[in-house]
């Protein structure tokens, strides 16, 4: 049984905020050394998926950086392997939605040789093991397969709010899109599984009929006609869709068993570009309390409850307390810092004092001097 891959790199974009301005989602960076992108390939890599294609729009050239040949997640093959797929041969504003992408690999889709397809987003942060939900597929006789998520529904989460009504068989019978949403939900976490043959099928007759979403079009109008079954993903789930959620986002990394779950399962790593950077450099009066730091930093200040990307600089007698530090962000000598995000290549003259919040930290662009 072959599985084919699609990941959307970028649906969510017209959603922009901040630390998307210059880069997809899919290349959003994230815990000290990852990418968002990270988790959608490595879970898919872990269950034997080789052959993938990342749907991208514009705005994609660090995503291209960042997985290049996709050898980083043994991809780099000569049948299969990893395909950037662009809009061929259309404008970048030719789609706003997954099914619109879709009519526009078509052609990748029919050619490729696998008999099942996994499609999923890329603002998600989650280790998925697809053995039991290909499992349930199997079981159920299912069609599609949709993937989701017991959790509370935040204000600033992604609209609309896809939410699942599941009998007692899994069968999902109503699918309800919220642009307001309150409480628990089982809530569509936009990763699906079906023949690639009736993908195939699906697109095509979109296309003859000028559909668009493929939400609505394609899972909510053949609820009756298809056996469309829920699978409940129960471990850590965690989705980017504003600065704030950015923000905690990376903090829940700081919480030792959200990682284990995450990095620490055997056979199910989540793996990323390698760079061969030096081990980070410590000095005398350096103090680190609770927090994360990649490869390649200069420490002599003090770091408390913060995430440092590699390559970061910290200066004798700073304070960072509650910050996100992207990659080359060099924090002068004296400076203050709390509740606060730096972009990368970002500089912070001596003695500069930022004071955010938890609900609205601040945010300094790429290549900033304060």
């Amino acid at each position: 049984m072959g599985t084919l891959g699609l990941i959307f790199s970028n649906i969510h974009n017209q959603e922009n905020f901040d630390v998307t301005k210059e880069r997809t989602i899919a290349s959003t960076p994230i815990g000290g050394r990852y990418r968002l992108i990270d988790f959608a390939l490595s879970s898919m890599v872990n269950n034997n998926i080789s052959h993938i294609g990342v749907v991208t729009k514009n705005n994609y050239q660090s995503l291209m950086d960042h997985v290049g040949s996709g050898k980083d997640w043994d991809l780099a093959r000569k049948r299969g392997g990893l395909t950037i797929l662009p809009p061929y041969g259309t404008t970048c504003d030719f789609y706003n939605t997954r099914l619109e992408a879709l009519k526009t690999i078509i052609r990748f889709i029919d050619v490729s040789p696998e008999e099942f397809v996994v499609l999923t987003d890329c603002y998600h942060v989650c280790n998925i093991d697809y053995r039991p939900v290909f499992q349930k597929h199997f079981d159920s006789g299912a069609d599609i397969t949709c993937m989701y998520h017991n959790h509370v529904i935040r204000d600033d989460d992604y609209k609309p709010i896809n939410v699942f009504t599941i009998n007692e068989d899994d069968r999902i019978i109503d699918m309800n899109s919220y642009q307001t949403y309150q409480g628990m939900a089982s809530r569509s976490i936009d990763t699906w599984i079906m023949k690639k043959e009736l993908l195939s099928k699906l697109v095509h007759d979109a296309i003859d009929r000028g559909l668009k979403s493929f939400n609505h079009d394609i899972i909510k109008q053949n609820l009756q006609k298809l056996v469309i079954v829920g699978y409940a993903f129960t471990g850590y789930f965690g989705s980017l869709s504003s600065m704030k959620s950015y923000y905690e986002l990376n903090m829940e990394l700081l919480n030792q068993d959200i990682r284990d779950e995450l990095f620490n399962q055997q056979g199910y790593s989540i793996y990323t570009k390698v760079r061969d950077s030096a081990p980070t450099k410590y000095g005398m009066n350096a103090s680190i309390k609770n927090s994360l730091i990649a490869d390649g930093c200069l420490i002599d200040g003090n770091i408390m409850n913060s995430v440092l990307f590699r390559g970061t600089i910290v200066e004798e007698g700073v304070s960072a307390q509650n910050t996100i530090l992207m990659q080359s962000t060099m924090i002068e000598a004296g400076s203050q810092l709390s509740y606060v995000i730096t972009d990368k290549n970002v500089r912070i003259r001596r003695g500069t004092i930022l004071h955010g919040t938890a609900d609205h930290p601040i945010y300094i662009e790429k290549g900033e001097i304060i």
